[in-house]
């Protein structure tokens, strides 16, 4: 049972993504990224059991977290970034970026060090630039490697064939997470550990974005594709590094959420 919650949670981490802030108007992309929903059926009857799985764990769960004190989130978050720059750095290298491997390097130095574990984000006052999160199913979109079809994953929510063989790089490879060795002693983080991490990953993020999504579903004629043309638009704009200029950030770390072309 505390697998599936874990399971399910991770989930949540997943598909936060694709939720705008907490606007009551949601604006859906007016340009449709091709990626082909060859499994709708099956899609859909997935994504009304997460749909359950939310109602029934992570929603109850999330709305705990929000009444936490705000220095408590806002430290348990960037925990979080900190931890993700492990993700982050090896894509930067994978993409031929090294000069923005090398300054997530040495962010994620600074925030372990002086940060305290990451609990304060020193780095970026010293004036470090901002952190931009990267994964292995952007790697493969810079590479060319296409989407391919529309899935949806049980627990693990929306996702395309190119994002879910990114997913499996870290299952196949070792996650970076397990790599941390800790004071320089060669121990390293359990798999209990790791797995806290997405849990309060898919806490946090779920936490935030209560109201925008009660408020899609509520406006949304066909919730599950207003849930797909935001991923899918995400995901997009995510591997060309759209970050301004016609796009609208909806959330104060627009590297966790998605970007709504207002045009």
């Amino acid at each position: 049972m505390i697998r599936f919650i874990k399971f399910t949670i991770i989930y949540f981490f997943l598909i936060s993504n694709v939720f705008a802030g907490s606007s009551s108007e949601l604006n859906l992309p007016k340009k449709n990224v091709t990626t082909r929903d060859c499994f709708e059926t099956l899609n859909r009857a997935t994504f009304k059991f997460n749909q359950g799985l939310d109602k029934v764990i992570l929603k109850p769960v999330a709305e705990g977290y929000r009444s936490l004190p705000t220095p408590i989130k806002k430290g348990t978050g960037n925990v979080l970034n900190n931890l993700s720059s492990l993700i982050t750095i090896p894509n930067n290298v994978l993409q031929g970026d090294l000069k923005t491997a090398s300054i997530n390097t040495g962010r994620l130095v600074i925030n372990s060090t002086i940060g305290i574990l990451g609990i304060f984000d020193v780095a970026t006052g010293m004036g470090f630039p901002k952190y931009i999160k990267e994964d292995y199913g952007q790697t493969l979109g810079k590479w060319g490697v296409g989407p391919g079809c529309y899935i949806v994953l049980p627990v693990l929510g929306p996702s395309t064939v190119r994002d879910t063989a990114g997913m499996f790089v870290n299952v196949m490879g070792g996650d970076p997470y397990y790599n941390i060795s800790v004071n320089g002693n060669n121990e390293y983080l359990d798999g209990k550990l790791f797995a806290a991490t997405k849990i309060l990953s898919g806490v946090e993020f779920r936490a935030a974005n209560i109201e925008s999504l009660d408020n899609l579903e509520k406006n949304s004629v066909d919730f599950y594709a207003s849930v797909k043309s935001l991923y899918t638009q995400d995901r997009e704009n995510k591997i060309k590094n759209i970050q301004r200029g016609n796009i609208e950030v909806i959330y104060s770390d627009d590297q966790d959420w998605v970007e709504v072309d207002n045009n």
